[in-house]
């Protein structure tokens, strides 16, 4: 790590200079020296340094003031202030305005060495986490989001452009068409992507759940409630709610929900204490809500609440031109999942996609292509690896865990029940095969 480091020495003593950057060289750092705050300045617009080691009285500009200016560069470098025992209160105020820490002189040459260390330690985490900024700030569009059609260009389009606003936002679409997806591309895009974004699937929760779920709840609020517990709104603080299948919330949690939106403020189940959180809240449904605003079953102020943006996503019939671009992307996925070799698919077979309806929209053309490939011997997926018309289609769907359940106890007979050698071949941990196991009540055969 420290022939990376880079050392700027401000002294005006010739004597300690000298000291320092031979020292300093010895340990494999890149050393300079300046005898005074002004020529300092001077050499770090040129370049940026990781460290100042400053002394702090100094003819002219002193430690105090230098340090100030300092803090003014884009790139601020670890600031360390060298003081006779005199100063020290002097030392001590400048780590209050921000600097490292200081030390004294005559310096203790194991003392000075840990404390550099410590600096160029802490210079490597800083690099580290601006580093990992800038990857998550490159991210455009989020895993699964494939297609190069108008009307999926046309989506991204308005997720880019919605995303640097804190609007709230309504995601409408078939089931399957990726609502999520387009959700976590927001979010990713957005300025709270250095914040989590917490799911809620609504319809899958009856009342009393979700209310726990999005609030919290307090220990004793009701019965197994045996510790208090963090509900999704306050978990999203400084990031993203996504609410899906909102449709299906019942008329007293639109009532809550509306409030929470507005104040941004809730209590916790059971609680008395109000807890702020700051959240932007996209939402999902594949139901028409302006209709059902209409027949009284879902409020109008919650609507125009959460409707401050709609994203339509396209159902796959309308963007088949997509298809090929998905169905090779699902059959490297599964061919990873599965540890086979990478397989193609025929052009008559990519033809048959590209002419059916696709209910199911881009979920149930990933169930197809998994099941070609678990049914598949060869290398490639033909036209008779996957189902004609819609009855056959629906069937494939039903059918795909059964297909699981052959494939796994094809795999765990393969290595004669060997839980390790199978889970490794099935490219999943030994946790989840058992849970495999379990729900596809596999048994040793006899």
């Amino acid at each position: 790590m420290g022939e990376k480091i880079s050392i700027l020495i401000v002294d005006d003593e010739e004597s300690v200079r000298d000291s320092l950057y031979n020292w300093f060289i010895d340990d494999g750092y890149i050393v300079e020296c300046a005898e005074n705050a002004k020529k300092a300045l001077t050499m770090l617009e040129a370049r940026n340094f990781d460290i100042i080691l400053s002394d702090f009285k100094m003819p002219g500009m002193d430690g105090m003031e230098f340090h100030r200016r300092v803090k003014t560069f884009v790139k601020e470098p670890i600031f360390i202030i060298m003081t006779a025992f005199a100063s020290v209160d002097s030392a001590v105020q400048a780590l209050k305005n921000g600097a490292f820490d200081y030390i004294t002189k005559p310096f203790d040459p194991d003392d000075l060495s840990h404390l550099i260390r410590n600096a160029a330690m802490q210079v490597a985490l800083k690099n580290e986490n601006e580093n990992l900024k800038i990857k998550i700030s490159t991210l455009v569009d989020v895993e699964d989001l494939i297609g190069e059609s108008e009307a999926l260009k046309k989506v991204l389009k308005e997720v880019e452009s919605v995303a640097q606003s804190n609007s709230s936002v309504i995601i409408t679409g078939e089931s399957g068409t990726g609502k999520e997806l387009i959700a976590r591309a927001i979010h990713s895009n957005s300025p709270r992507k250095f914040f989590p974004m917490i799911s809620v699937h609504c319809g899958a929760l009856s009342e009393s759940l979700l209310e726990s779920e999005l609030f919290g709840h307090e220990k004793g609020a009701f019965t197994g409630a045996s510790f208090n517990r963090k509900g999704r709104f306050e978990m999203a603080d400084g990031g993203t709610i996504f609410l899906d299948e909102i449709a299906t919330i019942s008329p007293k949690m639109q009532v809550e929900l509306l409030r929470v939106l507005e104040s941004k403020t809730f209590v916790r189940v059971g609680g008395n204490k109000e807890i702020s959180s700051d959240f932007r809240v996209i939402c999902a449904t594949n139901r028409e809500l302006k209709s059902m605003v209409e027949k009284g079953t879902f409020r109008e102020d919650l609507f125009y609440r959460l409707n401050v943006v709609n994203i339509k996503v396209p159902p796959l019939r309308e963007r088949v031109e997509d298809i090929p671009l998905l169905a090779n992307y699902f059959i490297k996925k599964y061919c990873a999942s599965m540890s086979r070799d990478l397989i193609s698919i025929e052009p008559a077979a990519l033809q048959h996609l590209e002419k059916l309806e696709f209910p199911g929209n881009v979920r149930e053309l990933e169930n197809m292509i998994e099941r070609a490939i678990v049914i598949g011997s060869g290398k490639v997926i033909k036209l008779k690896d996957l189902p004609m018309g819609k009855e056959a289609i629906s069937s494939s769907i039903e059918s795909l865990d059964e297909l699981k359940k052959k494939h796994i106890g094809m795999i765990l007979n393969k290595y004669n029940w060997n839980i390790s050698r199978a889970a490794k071949a099935l490219n999943i941990d030994r946790a989840t095969l058992y849970a495999k196991i379990k729900k596809f009540d596999l048994k040793v055969e006899k």
